[in-house]
């Protein structure tokens, strides 16, 4: 009597229902990582290399450098 309470384990379509769960939780997850990379990473480094380029000035620079010796052919 107490065999005939127990249920039957789901054998038939585990493996697909286990990997419908897990492809829509990675899916979600990637989801997330990725945004969060956009708006924690990329857009800060976008609008810092923005920042520096706004006001920088190559000539300026290249003489800064070639008055502190570290061109071998421009003198």
């Amino acid at each position: 009597m107490a065999s005939s309470s127990l249920t039957k384990p789901q054998m038939r379509g585990l493996l697909g229902k286990r990997l419908r769960f897990h492809i829509v939780g990675a899916f979600v997850v990637s989801l997330g990582v990725a945004a969060f990379y956009k708006f924690a990473v990329a857009e800060p480094r976008k609008k810092a290399y923005a920042d520096f380029y706004r006001n920088y000035d190559s000539i300026k620079d290249f003489e800064e450098m070639r008055k502190a010796g570290i061109f071998q052919s421009a003198k």
